[in-house]
């Protein structure tokens, strides 16, 4: 076997170097240090009966629970963030496993017994006038934000039991984690492990032989289980449907939809605006059919790139350069933040270890560095988007936090992926504007048009299949396999388009997908990559206001509902504009592709 060939061993947690490790100790020095952290939380937790019954004597008693939340919620925030760091770079440490385990149970408790809390609050006569005084300052935005939610809060002693029950809230989705992560067996194709997380390499695979096989392969074995994961799903959108009409919503969309004040024509606006973004879509299936060379496209032909990846070899540190380049429209004040926390701050814990998650995430707290995990790889050029992608959601995380109490500094999912595809669109223009040859312009065309198929319409696809299963079980008709397997069959017809060719198992995808069990939130990587467009765009042709602007929205973390802080940094997600925005830039990138492959 060849050098080139040989498979690499995948090394052990302890042979990384300490330099490419994050550096947890802005969490906890010690686990020493944990350990006492984890027994002061439980000591406050034993405090919180002492509040019962007192918070709406007087205004002091107020802030001194005020105080107390804000303080203790703090503490659990931290520990569950050490602990959680801890089990992503090593899962299979008993250690990790553990440390998991009892976290869970402490803060199971710590709901619980605060469950009374906001029911107590919130029958305060007088309230606001309180509120008037300066010493809420810095809890107006959070107990303007409880308020809000009076009507669909119920008594204490129902808060507790809905508290005690939360762990049961994921039994679907952790019967649905087991069953298809390890129970179901895959086989193998050619000696290789076929599995939920190789599936995707394997259709990427140039040999469509291969594809084909896996593709079947791996929907036979969900066909023999749909029974099963039909019922794990239709008990998820239950509990949805349960808990929307245990506390007054009219459905569970309503509900997902009322913390963050978005309006439902949102949500129905952008089903409706990519359904007539449609013709672009299917444009790009004919598109991808040529350049794949293909008398017919067929489903396990979609996920191949259009163009190759350059080979080209990005070691990490020179990764970071691009980033730091890319993001120079930022500002300095920006880019020495995120470039020192990529480099010499040890935001990032970069490379593959057994044990380790995969892919990567940003992990931003109040307390301590917005941490990165990555699997970097430098013969992948994607992983070059994906730091910077994960360094905008820690830059967002730095700058809410500096910028907000701790009990409105957290923002919102809805504004998530905004700061994270921003970064992206930035590196994009990057790679576009300096590259020499025209195989990497290709590429990186294509990467940006595959990225809003998957993030705007894919996701939009999602959202669709999402409320047509609610919809159809509010209404009284049960969800069963068949229907489940038509409903999504009919989306895949209607966004793929007449160039696709689907399998008699292609409609038992809707069935394998986890982020169905958190109901009503994928439509917010749709939104969240629209509104990055327009604001890439914004701050890219305007001057100082339009980075003000656009850093302004960083800074407000949760101190304004999600639609009214992408208003103040210069969108209007209300409104459909932006989703046409993008879905224009798609069309014009398709443009570009085609004349640049003729």
């Amino acid at each position: 076997m060849s050098e080139e060939n040989k498979i690499k061993e995948i090394p052990l947690r302890k042979d990384i170097a300490e330099e490419d490790k994050w550096d947890l100790s802005s969490l906890y020095e010690s686990e020493a240090a944990y350990e006492a952290d984890l027994e002061n939380l439980r000591k406050e937790i034993e405090k919180a009966s002492s509040f019962r019954g007192r918070i709406g004597e007087r205004p002091e008693a107020l802030l001194e629970l005020l105080k107390w939340t804000s303080d203790t919620f703090m503490l659990a925030e931290r520990l569950g963030n050490y602990a959680s760091l801890m089990s992503s770079a090593e899962a299979q440490n008993p250690g990790n496993q553990k440390r998991m385990g009892i976290f869970s149970q402490v803060y199971t408790e710590l709901a619980a017994q605060t469950s009374f809390m906001d029911p107590e609050i919130l029958a305060i006569q007088g309230i606001e006038e309180w509120m008037k005084d300066d010493r809420f300052k810095d809890y107006r935005v959070y107990l303007n934000k409880m308020l809000r939610q009076k009507a669909h809060t119920l008594s204490d002693k129902e808060e507790a039991i809905l508290a005690r029950q939360g762990e049961l809230q994921d039994t679907p989705s952790e019967a649905f984690s087991v069953l298809t992560n390890i129970d179901m067996d895959f086989g193998s194709i050619d000696g290789k492990t076929l599995s939920q997380s190789t599936y995707g390499s394997f259709l990427q695979d140039e040999d469509r032989g291969v594809r084909e096989k896996a593709y079947k392969q791996f929907y036979e074995t969900f066909r023999k289980h749909e029974q099963t994961i039909a019922a794990l799903y239709t008990g998820s959108v239950k509990q949805d449907i349960f808990n929307a009409r245990v506390r007054g919503f009219s459905d569970a969309l309503e509900a997902a939809l009322y913390r963050d004040n978005v309006p439902r024509s949102v949500y129905t606006g952008l089903i409706d605006a990519v359904h007539e973004g449609f013709p672009a879509l299917h444009r790009y299936y004919s598109i991808k059919k040529k350049a794949l060379g293909l008398k017919e496209l067929r489903h396990y032909d979609v996920y191949v790139p259009m163009v190759k990846m350059p080979k080209k070899i990005t070691p990490y540190d020179q990764a970071c350069e691009i980033v730091k380049e890319a993001l120079a429209p930022l500002g300095n004040a920006y880019v020495d933040v995120i470039y020192k926390g990529i480099t010499t701050d040890r935001w990032v814990d970069r490379y593959e270890n057994k044990g380790k998650r995969s892919g990567a995430f940003s992990s931003g707290a109040f307390i301590g560095k917005p941490y990165i995990l990555l699997n970097y790889k430098e013969d992948v050029l994607g992983d070059v988007f994906t730091l910077a992608h994960e360094g905008g959601h820690s830059m967002h995380s730095y700058y809410s936090k500096n910028n907000n109490p701790f009990i409105s500094y957290e923002y919102t999912i809805f504004e998530a992926e905004v700061a994270s595809t921003f970064n992206e669109q930035l590196v994009a223009k990057y790679f576009i504007d300096t590259a020499t040859d025209r195989e990497t312009r290709a590429y990186i065309i294509a990467k940006q048009l595959d990225d809003i198929v998957a993030t705007l319409f894919r996701q939009t696809m999602f959202a669709e299949f999402e409320l047509l299963c609610h919809t159809q079980q509010e209404n009284g008709e049960p969800l069963t396999v068949d229907s489940l397997r038509k409903v999504y069959g009919n989306l895949l017809e209607a966004y793929f388009g007449p160039e696709m060719h689907f399998e008699e198992t292609s409609n038992l995808e809707g069935l394998r997908i986890p982020h169905f069990y958190r109901a009503y939130y994928v439509y917010k990587y749709s939104t969240g990559i629209s509104a990055s467009i327009a604001l890439s765009e914004r701050v890219l042709n305007g001057g100082k206001k339009e980075l003000d602007d656009y850093l302004g929205f960083l800074k407000s973390g949760g101190s304004k509902f999600p639609i009214d802080s992408l208003k103040c940094a210069g969108v209007d997600m209300s409104t459909q504009a932006p989703i046409k925005a993008a879905i224009d830039k798609f069309s014009k990138l398709l443009d570009q592709f085609e004349e640049l492959t003729n």
